[in-house]
């Protein structure tokens, strides 16, 4: 359980976003977007939030950082910072302050999502409008880093997988893939899924695909232009990548209630998603390609997607089952 008000965290390799919400029910109060290089620590940020808002103080905490939250001191996988809830927990005089993964709150965002029906303002469906049905779903997302969650209906509960799909191995499939991969720049020997399903992983399959080093705003901007034709390529490529991801994982999770992907970059490229060859790789798992087309993809557009999902976790806390690190005054 949470007291209130709860300071809400979504902490990324880039940027460190801050709300407070004062009671249950209330709209939460977005404080600042902070970037996170901007500060030495957590705990600096959250101060200098908090001293440009007239909320009351927070008696607890719920912080989603992009890292994999395994002990008390996590390093985020991207950046500097290392989060400790018990230092923030005392800093601020808190009862009570949550560490997560910061896909946990995207994935319990998504739980009430319709593609179909009333949130259609928020979603913009990839391919075919379908429904989801009652069964797991799945959230992602692209951005400094890759990031995907599980939401999975267990008994009465939503249980939230975390994981660490990024870091898997990702290979050529096609003899398009074929032919460009030998070009990519590996990291430590590998080339992983975010290596190429990110930020900086658009820079290397844009030099991968002979277009030279640019780095991702430029190559989204050039690419959507139409003013240049190699940009124009990596984002087709990163989408149909994408796209055959996204399949792989839906068929890891079973994921019928849909797939739902967030961060920074496909919000910009949705035009090049609808082109049809993102929903053609994310189909095409044969004995399965018949299923797959009954399985919805959709874009949450809206910035924050993590802000709903973090109200959702502090305000139903019997609804969601989750790991993390819990510290208790």
């Amino acid at each position: 359980m949470f007291e209130f008000p709860v300071l809400f965290g979504d902490i990324g390799g880039t940027n460190a976003r801050f709300a407070v919400q004062e009671k249950p029910g209330a709209e939460p109060v977005v404080l600042a977007h902070e970037k996170t290089a901007a500060y030495p620590d957590p705990s600096a940020a959250i101060r200098a939030a908090l001293a440009a808002s007239t909320v009351a103080p927070p008696r607890s905490a719920i912080l989603a950082v992009a890292a994999r939250v395994d002990g008390p001191a996590v390093h985020l996988t991207n950046a500097h910072w290392v989060i400790e809830g018990e230092r923030i927990g005392r800093d601020f005089g808190l009862a009570s302050c949550r560490i997560v993964n910061d896909y946990v709150p995207v994935a319990a965002g998504a739980a009430d999502l319709d593609p179909a029906g009333r949130d259609r303002s928020i979603l913009e469906q990839i391919g075919p409008t379908l429904c989801p049905d009652g069964g797991a779903r799945l959230v992602l997302g692209p951005g400094t880093g890759f990031g995907a969650a599980g939401l999975v209906p267990y008994g009465k509960q939503l249980a939230i997988v975390s994981t660490e799909a990024g870091h898997t191995d990702f290979g050529p499939s096609d003899p398009e893939d074929f032919a460009f991969w030998p070009n990519l720049a590996r990291i430590e020997g590998r080339i992983t899924v975010e290596s190429l399903l990110s930020g900086p992983g658009l820079t290397r399959l844009h030099a991968g695909l002979g277009g030279g080093e640019l780095d991702a705003k430029d190559i989204t901007e050039r690419g959507m232009s139409g003013e240049d034709p190699a940009a124009q390529r990596t984002l087709r490529v990163f989408s149909r990548l994408l796209g055959r991801h996204c399949g792989d994982l839906a068929l890891t999770f079973l994921a019928t209630g849909g797939v739902y992907i967030g961060g920074g970059i496909v919000p910009r490229i949705l035009d090049v998603l609808n082109e049809g060859a993102f929903r053609q790789a994310f189909e095409h798992k044969p004995p399965f390609s018949d299923r797959m087309k009954q399985i919805p993809t959709c874009v949450i557009t809206i910035a924050d997607p993590a802000l709903a999902g973090l109200s959702a976790l502090a305000c139903q806390p019997e609804r969601f089952a989750y790991d993390g690190q819990h510290w208790t005054a």
